[in-house]
């Protein structure tokens, strides 16, 4: 019987839930964005809401509170979960660092001939946690629960990167003075943390304070979501990881999928997918994640600089094609990559869309078929500690 924490057990349940939701949304957009309704869909996605268009306010203000979840789950795990200690951090880095680079090198290989689209080499280097665990959960006992939780662990890790690209390759111009202005506001928000401050409505009054500086700062106003993060102390930490999950998992990160997943396939035929833009984002995510983040595994544990997790061969292999569902960070770094060019936008999610569901549908069929012709093995070290899943 594989072990896990209760923790690791209720992350995985909420990550599941809200991949099938996450689905649901997608697909819901797409149809209305290839129907009657098609034109009210994108009137409303740019219509002006106060200061910001509605599309906006769902990439900028609502998904900063999705990089905070992040942000809250990334110190939690890395303080006493599923990366606290150098063995149980060393799989999950090596495979996200490689299904990162892979995907990216094939990317710039594809798009060589067009330097305008260089920009977009970070797009099919992410993986859709929710979407990836959602069919996790459809597969139900065909894939064991060690599975589970390296994928989860490795698209923790993945996550951390994807923001690390967002504040350094996806800045524009800085403001200097509202950068200092945010600074001084986390740094604040530490002396309350040192003070033993463990009221949440303060932290969150000043990270609300610090997105204005950052918003305006240049840079993407989503990492101050993390960054507020970080300054929180730890049973305050745990009670908001608590309050936000339902909120992002069933109403944030769906919205955002219905607001961005929608495309219009009017006048477009298949040739478009052997388009550079989209070529290389579907080469990126299906084949590129895949070879990344299986060969990472197999050599990390021939050369035993970590020991295998209890899942067959096969049953790796076709967690390292679900890695390839790029959608929610893939569709949120293509936003940011071409800001101005819409018409490349809509290529990244032609793109982000067929990659993602040919990763799915391969993934899941070879997750399917190992898990009746080879019995799980163990081999290998769990990841997880205490309780019976």
């Amino acid at each position: 019987m594989n072990r896990l924490t209760a923790r690791s057990r209720d992350f995985i349940a909420s990550e599941a839930a809200g991949g099938i939701v996450l689905m649901a949304a997608s697909a819901l957009a797409l149809v209305i964005a290839n129907s009657p309704l098609a034109d009210l869909y994108f009137h409303t996605l740019h219509a002006q809401a106060g200061p910001l268009t509605v599309h906006a306010w769902v990439n900028d203000a609502l998904m900063a509170i999705f990089f905070l979840l992040v942000g809250l789950e990334i110190k939690s795990e890395f303080a006493g979960g599923r990366l606290a200690t150098r063995e149980q951090r060393r799989l999950p880095v090596i495979a996200a660092a490689a299904g990162m680079a892979v995907p990216a090198a094939i990317y710039l290989a594809i798009t060589s001939a067009s330097p305008d689209l260089s920009r977009g080499w970070a797009i099919p280097a992410a993986t859709d946690i929710a979407f990836a665990m959602g069919l996790l959960a459809i597969l139900g006992r065909h894939a064991p629960p060690s599975l589970k939780l390296l994928l989860t662990t490795i698209a923790i890790v993945d996550d951390l990167g994807a923001v690390a690209i967002i504040a350094l390759a996806y800045t524009a111009k800085l403001n200097l003075t509202l950068l200092v202005g945010a600074m001084l506001v986390l740094g604040w928000m530490q002396v309350c943390k040192r003070m033993g401050v463990q009221r949440l409505p303060v932290y969150l009054t000043l990270a609300v304070v610090l997105w204005l500086f950052v918003y305006g700062s240049g840079v993407h106003a989503t990492v101050a979501g993390v960054a507020a993060a970080m300054t929180i102390p730890a049973p305050a930490s745990h009670r908001l990881e608590r309050i936000l999950n339902p909120w992002v998992a069933f109403a944030i990160v769906p919205l955002f999928g219905f607001a961005n997943a929608g495309v219009s396939f009017a006048g477009l035929s298949p040739a478009i997918l052997l388009a550079p833009l989209p070529l290389a984002i579907l080469l990126g995510l299906f084949a590129g994640k895949q070879i990344g983040i299986f060969a990472s595994i197999w050599i990390a544990t021939r050369l035993r600089v970590a020991p295998r997790p209890e899942a067959s061969w096969t049953q790796l292999y076709g967690m390292s094609l679900l890695a390839g569902i790029g959608f929610t960070m893939s569709l949120f770094i293509g936003g940011l990559a071409f800001p101005t060019h819409p018409e490349l936008v809509d290529q990244v999610k032609i793109g982000v869309l067929a990659g993602s569901l040919l990763s799915a549908l391969a993934g899941f069929a070879v997750l399917r078929l190992a898990s009746n012709a080879e019995p799980l093995q163990r081999v290998g070290k769990p990841l997880g500690g205490e309780v019976d899943l």
